[in-house]
């Protein structure tokens, strides 16, 4: 498992969602300006709730940009294009890649998480109900396992240009990272399109 949520990471989160992130265990995907873009939850929460979001979208300008997204129709758009056999078998592929992410993260935990067995996030397997999840799941585990989840992190475009938060980072912060777009358009998964101002 990776390292827990260190505390200055989790302020940075609690500032991004304005709540405590319930049930948050690791940065699953930090942003290149340096904090925290996804996080790592547990399948049960501390209140013993069940919470099938593995893998939680807590940059305020990803999450912004791809709400934006699903008001312009796009989940509509790739809901048609899951009638394609082989799209659909790479994101059935997907969903039990989270499964099996999840069951990991619960074994780590020893915590029973069969309540959500089967479940995974995002719509996943059937359908596209949710591009903050997808985005979620394509930045944490990278490239080339959900292609939906990678065609929304194209369709981000440069979201961390402009800082998440101008406040300066904690020095227990991690390192900036690179264009996190940059595999996604190398693998030829979304052309750009032009957008409305």
């Amino acid at each position: 498992m990776r390292r827990p949520l260190e505390q200055a990471d989790r302020d940075i989160v609690t500032a991004q969602l304005g709540r405590d992130p319930r049930g948050a265990l690791t940065v699953a995907w930090r942003c290149p300006c340096g904090r925290p873009g996804v996080v790592t939850t547990a399948p049960i929460l501390p209140d013993g709730s069940p919470f099938p979001t593995t893998y939680y979208l807590t940059c305020p300008r990803a999450a912004k940009l791809c709400s934006t997204m699903e008001a312009d129709g796009i989940m509509a758009e790739m809901n048609t294009r899951l009638a394609d056999r082989d799209l659909a078998t790479c994101y059935r592929a997907a969903h039990e890649s989270y499964l099996a992410d999840r069951a990991a993260i619960a074994a780590d935990l020893d915590v029973d998480a069969s309540i959500i067995d089967g479940v995974s996030a995002g719509g996943m397997p059937t359908r596209v109900k949710c591009l903050h999840a997808l985005a979620a799941h394509s930045l944490a585990v990278g490239p080339g396992i959900n292609p939906l989840g990678d065609e929304a992190v194209a369709r981000l475009g440069r979201f961390w240009t402009t800082p998440c938060d101008p406040a300066p980072l904690p020095p227990e912060s991690g390192p900036p990272q690179a264009d996190p777009t940059a595999p996604f358009l190398k693998r030829g998964l979304f052309r750009r399109r032009r957008t409305k101002p």
